[in-house]
């Protein structure tokens, strides 16, 4: 994918994402970041799984960078509430 690709679903994916764990959004480059991490960590997922990575932008690969966005938030908060405690 060329990094406009990457930015484009990264940004869509971390945007969902954070709407969906913590009911707003993150900010423009946090949800790129954690759209993109969120890309990686879903393919991660999704190849062990037997399926293929995302490779453009389509809504497959939104969902697959979707699902890896909110493993990592989820991921994020309970490292957080952890150290709080």
């Amino acid at each position: 994918m060329s990094i406009l690709a990457w930015l484009v679903v990264g940004l869509i994916a971390g945007f969902l994402a954070s709407k969906v764990i913590n009911k707003t959004g993150e900010g423009v480059m946090l949800d790129i970041v954690l759209g993109v991490v969120g890309a990686v960590v879903g393919g991660f997922i999704f190849n062990a799984l037997g399926h293929s990575a995302p490779n453009g932008i389509n809504i497959y690969s939104i969902f697959v960078a979707f699902i890896g966005s909110v493993v990592v938030l989820l991921l994020y908060h309970m490292i957080i509430r952890r150290r709080a405690i």
